[in-house]
């Protein structure tokens, strides 16, 4: 038992022990002064790509499941 506790309390105290760092590159606070070239935002309409549709009734399932399968997959 003492020997499992020391596996699972042992990454635990080195992980303690780490050093962070921060990253190399840190971004600038100043960003509206950056060269970036951002295309301004034009407005599309939420229901542009809407096609309507209009109910059908059922058709037999297994005859358009048969229609989809490859010409070399008939099982």
């Amino acid at each position: 038992m003492k020997h499992l506790f020391f596996v699972a309390a042992l990454p635990l105290l080195t992980s303690g022990c780490a050093a962070t760092l921060p990253p190399d590159v840190i971004a600038s606070g100043d960003l509206a002064a950056s060269l970036a070239q951002v295309r301004p935002p034009r407005y599309t309409s939420p229901v542009s790509g809407y096609t309507h549709r209009v109910p059908v009734d059922p058709q037999p399932w297994r005859n358009r499941n048969n229609a989809q399968t490859p010409e070399g997959d008939a099982s």
